[in-house]
């Protein structure tokens, strides 16, 4: 028995903070922050939107693509940094605003790279029978956490939600394998700062180490399936900055076509950008039935890693129409 896809939702604040306005609070040029990171603008929460409210929207759409109820599921997991609260977790406030009555339901803290390692747990609860459907969400509203007199981190972050289901087929996964790793050597590189809550960084450092991780971790994994690059029909980066995906391309040798980049318009989402960038893809149809993808992902701790799996769209084809656009929260 195996686990795949069957749904996928995502969600994302209303309000957009665009490069002209961040420029105007911070007293720098509108041109230096795209030339910097590749982003023109990033939806932000506002107005009561939370990282629990954006992974209720994300969710309902994946459940809805995956024609099931709530009460189906077996687990709820999310992968955050931002929990409004430390107890209880995200993901029991969300199982309850779901009826997912019955479900386990627990959070991941994997930083930016919360979103695959929470998929190689789902994938793994499946393949050892724990459980037949689990409900994968990324959530993070980055912009709580967001030192705004920061003005090279700042720049950077957004806030959103996407959510998979994985459900247990007969056959193969088409979920992985995966390759994760950590290294929690150095936490002041990328870190809360202690005393303020809010994000600190070595830039130049995180981007050297994010840029070797993930081109490595990809070379590795595609080799060690014995795979080539023509097998492969897109590669799904966590979308930290448009430099390290552009430097991770040339570092791994990627078919640059084959690269999804949507930063531009979100930002660095943390553990949302890797399924916003899936249902981006799945939408605008630039995936389908069998197309293998290569994931890979770098965040604080450090914990990296990279993992496969091979798109299902199911042969109920109601379930991919169900799903026309982002959800607003």
């Amino acid at each position: 028995m195996g686990a795949a896809i069957t749904g996928w939702g995502a969600a994302l604040p209303i309000a957009i903070l665009d490069n002209a306005e961040l420029a105007g609070r911070l007293d720098i040029e509108e041109a230096w922050i795209f030339q910097r990171t590749g982003i023109r603008q990033r939806h932000v929460a506002r107005d009561g939107e939370t990282v629990d409210s954006l992974g209720v929207a994300a969710s309902k759409d994946a459940l809805k693509v995956a024609g099931l109820e709530p009460t189906a599921l077996d687990f709820v997991i999310v992968a955050t940094v931002t929990s409004q609260q430390k107890l209880p977790s995200t993901a029991c406030r969300i199982q309850a605003a779901l009826g997912a009555t019955g479900a386990a339901a627990y959070d991941l803290n994997a930083g930016c790279s919360g979103f695959l390692f929470a998929l190689a747990q789902a994938n793994a609860l499946i393949e050892s029978r724990a459980a037949a459907r689990v409900l994968v969400i990324g959530a993070d509203v980055l912009s709580s956490i967001t030192d705004y007199s920061d003005t090279k981190s700042c720049v950077l972050f957004g806030d959103g939600a996407g959510a998979v289901v994985l459900e247990r087929q007969e056959g193969p996964s088409r979920i992985g394998p995966f390759s994760l790793r950590s290294d929690g050597r150095n936490p002041q590189l990328l870190q809360t700062d202690p005393r303020t809550g809010l994000i600190s960084m070595d830039g130049r450092e995180v981007y050297r180490r994010a840029v070797e991780a993930m081109a490595t971790s990809i070379v590795d994994i595609v080799a060690e399936c014995g795979l080539t690059y023509s097998d492969v029909k897109l590669f799904v980066a966590h979308q930290a900055n448009a430099r390290i995906l552009e430097a991770v391309g040339l570092r791994a040798g990627l078919p640059a076509d084959k690269i999804v980049s949507n930063i531009a318009c979100y930002g660095n989402t943390s553990a949302a950008s890797i399924p916003l960038a899936l249902v981006e893809a799945a939408s605008d149809g630039r995936l389908s039935d069998g197309d293998l993808v290569v994931l890979t992902a770098f965040g604080a701790g450090f914990t990296w890693g990279a993992g496969l799996l091979r798109w299902g769209l199911w042969a109920n084809e109601v379930r991919t129409r169900d799903l026309v656009g982002y959800t607003r929260a």
